[in-house]
């Protein structure tokens, strides 16, 4: 499926590109904010875990909330590689290995982890 962004169409990786990538379209300024609030909402959840006594009542769902941020934020790391055409490009940008750097430790936690 095709949609049209001024003259000409885009394929599906062209309109995943335009959202993740031209923050000066609606989906792409809703994605911002989508991917702002995610931000914030996985910061708030690891500041809780490391209080003990919130841990102790509420480890496990943090801790759900944890990984659901994990693959959240994989998933849009690999949605941003899929739709550049030189993705190594973004990898060794700035950006990208800093959101790499945002998912790899709770990967290396479960290798590293007894």
């Amino acid at each position: 499926m095709a949609v049209k962004a001024g003259n000409r169409e885009l394929t599906w990786k062209g309109r995943v590109h335009q959202i993740i990538f031209e923050a000066d379209t609606k989906s792409g300024k809703v994605f911002d904010i989508a991917l702002m609030l995610s931000i914030l909402l996985s910061v708030s959840a690891v500041m809780l875990e490391s209080v003990a006594d919130i841990r102790q009542n509420h480890g496990t769902i943090l801790h759900t909330i944890e990984w659901f941020f994990t693959f959240l934020f994989m998933g849009e790391y690999l949605l941003r590689l899929w739709c550049l055409e030189r993705p190594w490009r973004y990898v060794l940008s700035f950006f990208g290995i800093v959101d790499f750097l945002s998912i790899i430790p709770s990967f290396l936690s479960l290798i590293l982890s007894g």
